[in-house]
């Protein structure tokens, strides 16, 4: 089963202008870049040439993983979201238990949605598996490489 994004609507356009953009002018610039370096004979010994298919191997790529996205997106409803329970598109503001220092975390899989936060969690992240699904004033526990941090869940927005 492929994997189901959750995008803000300023997401998927910003998504959609990007394929466009690598579709039209990205490719076209590949094309100019193989040209010249077709144009320099023995492709054998041409890093030109290969640095160009390298090019277009990751802009290929790149056009790939947008359109599995746009096709397994689905539309977060800001206006939907509730500060009962944390869900996806929720900010959450939670406490470092040991050290004290307090982070603002936006739940969501696009960079449009950060709206005021320190960084945007993915539905994949450890932080945003921690953090689903529970409530203010709760305590969580997130494994990071360091060993395992427990945060305190001061508070749910919107």
């Amino acid at each position: 089963m492929a994997q189901e994004y959750l995008l803000t609507a300023e997401g998927i356009r910003e998504l959609e202008q990007e394929l466009e953009h690598l579709k039209v002018e990205g490719r076209q610039e590949i094309k100019e870049k193989i040209q010249v370096a077709l144009s320099f004979g023995d492709l054998s010994e041409n890093s030109e040439y290969e640095e160009a298919r390298n090019d277009q191997g990751k802009l290929e790529a790149r056009i790939s993983e947008i359109e599995a996205i746009l096709t397994n997106a689905k539309i977060i409803d800001e206006t939907s979201l509730t500060t009962d329970v944390i869900q996806m598109g929720s900010k959450v503001v939670i406490k470092d238990i040991e050290y004290g220092d307090s982070y603002v975390y936006k739940l969501a899989n696009d960079k449009s949605a950060k709206d005021g936060a320190d960084v945007i969690a993915s539905v994949e992240s450890p932080i945003a598996k921690a953090l689903l699904g529970h409530k203010a004033g709760e305590i969580i526990e997130v494994e990071a490489p360091c060993g395992f941090i427990k945060y305190e869940i001061t508070e749910i927005q919107k």
